[in-house]
């Protein structure tokens, strides 16, 4: 019988596999060789890394992470090993734009803004990006992007609203990453902003960081915040093991909890199955979890309803407030996080 390892803590995937092959649910961060040696497939979050040390001995065939991103994944070596990965690109765009809004909503009453007056640039314009530079126009935002492989790829300028990194430093009062991680080549985003350019900034712009911690130079980021800057994290340098010096400054801390909606896991976990059970010719066809809504709601609030409403659903400073005070149990409050319900 085929064997399926999966990470305990994927949401709504416990049952659906049982009477078709063996499964086994373990703690991601805690899956070993010897684990994963007799498995056929894996099902992972971000916190498995999956490279020669895990795999090299392994029967794997396939792997799927329950996530946008696949930096916790050696994809070279996958692809050079005859291992298939598959990942949940696009599923919880709609839960990190609303803790974008949630952000935003948050910084502009604690510092008496509105978004006519205000610049945000958006750095990554994939499936997150695009949605924040949209909604932020609805809003009344000027917005800039910034995405150079995408421009480059859609002959963009300037004329379509796509400047360069340094221009997006130059001239926006808020900068939001919604960039992949990649370590290395023509479009590394490994500690995109850092010492060398943050101090292009203004010493009033707010950071925004719900990508990946590693775009940004933690030490660079807390020298911005200290010299009258601002910022709100959700992605962290050496999750769990975040830094405390930049968890006490920032205005908003949350333990990459962004992307985490109900319909945005779901959706990823439903990405997974159907991945799964087409690789193993299961007869599983268009499942999704029976106790989430499937239909989004798509409408597009106006800043004053954002405003009213928001907290209700995204209550990022209660989720701050219990950060900072037990930063310990990080990956706890993680993996035990209540997802929001997707309303716009």
């Amino acid at each position: 019988m085929e064997r399926v390892v999966i990470d305990r803590d994927i949401p709504y995937i416990k049952g659906v596999f049982e009477q078709f092959v063996s499964v086994e649910y373990l703690k991601g961060d805690l899956i070993t060789p010897k684990d994963v040696v007799n498995a056929t497939v894996l099902i992972v979050r971000t916190r498995t890394k999956c490279n020669a040390e895990l795999l090299a001995n392994s029967s794997v065939k396939l792997i799927v992470t329950a996530t946008i991103g696949t930096d916790h994944i050696d994809m070279d070596w996958c692809k050079q090993s005859g291992i298939t990965v598959k990942s949940a690109q696009g599923s919880n765009a709609r839960g990190v734009l609303q803790w974008v809004s949630a952000a935003l909503v948050a910084m502009s009453n604690r510092y008496g803004w509105n978004p006519e007056v205000k610049t945000i640039g958006v750095v990554g314009v994939g499936h997150v990006g695009s949605l924040v530079a949209e909604f932020a126009q609805v809003w009344g935002f000027n917005v800039l992007r910034c995405d150079p492989p995408r421009a480059k790829a859609e002959n963009l300028t300037d004329l379509d609203g796509y400047v360069e990194f340094e221009t997006i430093l130059q001239r926006c009062d808020i900068v939001t990453f919604h960039t992949p991680l990649k370590r290395q080549g023509e479009y590394k985003t490994y500690h995109m902003l850092n010492a060398d350019n943050i101090e292009i900034l203004s010493k009033e712009t707010t950071i925004l960081n719900s990508s990946r911690g590693e775009v940004i130079e933690t030490q660079a980021l807390i020298s911005h915040v200290n010299s009258g800057g601002s910022c709100c994290v959700d992605t962290w340098e050496f999750e769990p093991n975040i830094n405390l010096e930049l968890l006490r400054v920032a205005d908003i801390a949350t333990q990459h909890i962004a992307g985490y909606s109900k319909q945005g896991k779901a959706t990823a976990t439903a990405i997974a199955v159907e991945t799964v059970a087409k690789h193993l010719s299961i007869p599983i066809k268009d499942w999704f979890p029976c106790d989430v809504h499937k239909n989004r709601v798509s409408n597009q609030p106006t800043w004053r309803d954002l405003c009213n409403s928001i907290r209700e659903y995204c209550d990022i400073e209660c989720e701050t407030k219990t950060l900072k005070a037990n930063y310990g149990d990080f990956e706890e409050l993680r993996c035990s996080y209540n997802y929001r319900e997707e309303y716009f």
